[in-house]
């Protein structure tokens, strides 16, 4: 019998962290069965052999995808993760996150289980540093300020957030053929979580409880592997420009742009210019012609899918 959810828990060089991931799903109370299929990305800490631990205690309960040799990109980690999931519903985690509420994914599945018009629930969650302690994050805190009903019109707008990746309990979309999933890792090599939510708000609604029941932990540093420490070091405006270009294009050839998206699309090619001729080189040039060919030749005066 297929398990009625799948965590997919995300790791790499987690060791410092990952028991305490682990102990928060462990800890779930449901009443139904679920799997945890870890994609474990080539770590090198010894989160490989702590994961091995916890399955040969749990039996039955894990499926390990570890990883010989790095991916190379992050997301492409999630999607094969992903992709290989056999439950009704999808919760995500990444190891050096935790759950910090054991009734978690009950009150999530109950809500999606008499719902059937949202795809997706996320939550509150409590911000913290390298060591566990309480932290804050005034950017943060107010991108995942939402409550209630989340729509893909609030999306568009991106004022705020539905939520954050360990909040994240939805749909298993992958399993509906759709859409092209793909590119989740093809429009960025770190980026999944803007991206999962998109798929979400193309088939309905996300509701978001103001129950606090992860532990996110933001780590900024130089040299360290979170995606907050390596963007200090990465020209994230261009890479932003390429990104959105590249998502854009997805929509738009898998639901169509709404009015609004095409505003935004202008937008991004007024500023993608200024951005160029203020500051030319091969690579503000490389994004700059991506947000040319995108607006001027596809939208202004191509055949753009319109919703």
């Amino acid at each position: 019998m297929k398990p009625k959810l799948s965590v997919i828990l995300i790791t790499y060089n987690h060791a410092k962290y990952v028991r305490k991931a682990l102990d928060g799903i462990l800890m779930q109370k449901t009443d139904f069965d679920y799997e945890i299929v870890v994609g474990d990305d080539c770590s090198t800490d010894g989160t490989q052999d702590i994961l091995r631990e916890y399955s040969m205690k749990n039996p039955g309960k894990f499926r390990l995808l570890l990883r010989e040799k790095n991916l190379g990109r992050p997301t492409l980690n999630v999607y094969l993760t992903s992709m290989e999931a056999e439950g009704e519903y999808l919760a995500y985690l990444e190891g050096d996150d935790y759950w910090n509420d054991d009734t978690k994914l009950q009150k999530q599945v109950d809500f999606l289980d008499t719902h059937p018009d949202y795809m997706g629930t996320t939550h509150s969650f409590c911000i913290i540093d390298e060591n566990g302690d309480p932290s804050s994050d005034e950017q943060k805190e107010k991108l995942y300020s939402w409550s209630g009903d989340y729509t893909y019109e609030n999306w568009e707008r991106r004022g705020e957030w539905p939520g954050q990746t360990a909040s994240n309990v939805c749909r298993n979309f992958y399993k509906n053929g759709k859409m092209d999933y793909s590119i989740l890792y093809r429009a960025h090599d770190f980026i999944d979580d803007e991206v999962i939510f998109t798929f979400l708000l193309l088939q309905g609604k996300i509701y978001r409880f103001d129950d606090v029941m992860a532990a996110h932990r933001v780590i900024r540093k130089q040299g360290g592997g979170t995606w907050n420490s390596i963007k200090l070091k990465r020209d994230t405006m261009v890479e932003e420009f390429e990104y959105k270009c590249s998502l854009m294009k997805w929509i738009e050839k898998n639901a169509g742009l709404t009015d609004y998206e095409i505003g935004q699309a202008l937008g991004r090619f007024k500023n993608a210019a200024g951005l160029w001729l203020k500051h030319p080189s091969a690579r503000t040039w490389s994004m700059f012609s991506k947000c040319f060919g995108f607006y001027i030749l596809h939208v202004k005066f191509g055949k753009v899918r319109k919703r």
